[in-house]
């Protein structure tokens, strides 16, 4: 149902559970479209509106600033960044729009935090989805009816950067390999516990978010190399991506 009343019959395009985002398609003709700048970046301290229909109560608009941004999912992914704000986001506000103050869509309501902690719920705790991370999702399932992510099949964490005078490396950089999914892409290439990471397809690993990113943009089926330190020596080992399977949300 729109706005006005109007009801429409929509056509599931494709759904997203990682993201929770999906895209529906209706044949209304003539609707108005959300003006989006991805050349206006979102900044800590920018007022925002939450759009939403929280507990079917009808459309709703609250008030906040952004928080922050860039804030780490705190799904057992751990891959998503997210825009925090304290705008009131109940239930039911999700899917609906974060604005700015000029009007621009800048994310989309996802989430509230309500977890109780020493008896105490947390207030002014709501998350959105970047617009660009939206974007980007709504044109794969647009595309391919569902999202098709790269997969490397591992866990690690960040090193902080050393100076190394036995590998002759002046600053060593990259990715520890903490845990290795057997029979997966970084498995079956030939990964051991704690390789350091320091290259993935011609680029630097620095982040364990960054690189997952990375390789998620990459469609599965196909090989890159990835540069890890063993030992105090540099191997390259080719490994073939996989496809992010859908029970690891």
């Amino acid at each position: 149902m729109l706005q006005d009343g109007r009801r429409y019959e929509a056509l599931l395009v494709g759904s997203d559970s990682l993201t929770d985002l999906a895209v529906l398609k209706i044949d209304p003709g003539n609707l108005p479209v959300i003006p989006i700048n991805n050349a206006r970046a979102a900044h800590v301290g920018d007022v925002v509106l939450a759009i939403g229909n929280p507990y079917n109560l009808g459309q709703t608009v609250t008030q906040g600033i952004l928080s922050a941004t860039g804030r780490i999912s705190m799904s057992t992914t751990g891959r998503q960044t997210f825009l925090q704000t304290d705008a009131s986001i109940n239930r039911g506000n999700s899917g609906g729009a974060l604005v700015n103050s000029l009007g621009e869509l800048i994310g989309i309501n996802t989430l509230t935090y309500d977890k109780i902690t020493d008896g105490e719920t947390p207030e002014g705790l709501g998350f959105a989805i970047p617009i660009e991370l939206a974007t980007k999702i709504m044109d794969k399932l647009i595309r391919d009816g569902r999202v098709i992510r790269g997969y490397f099949g591992i866990q690690g964490k960040e090193i902080i950067p050393l100076r190394s005078s036995n590998s002759g490396i002046d600053r060593l950089q990259g990715i520890i390999v903490t845990e290795i999914t057997p029979n997966g892409p970084a498995g079956n290439a030939g990964f051991h516990i704690n390789d350091v990471i320091t290259n993935v397809d011609s680029k630097p690993a620095i982040s364990v978010l960054e690189t997952m990113d990375q390789v998620a943009e990459i469609r599965p089926g196909t090989e890159i190399p990835v540069i890890v330190l063993r030992d105090g020596k540099r191997i390259t080992l080719k490994m073939t991506v996989g496809e992010f399977p859908e029970d690891s949300n």
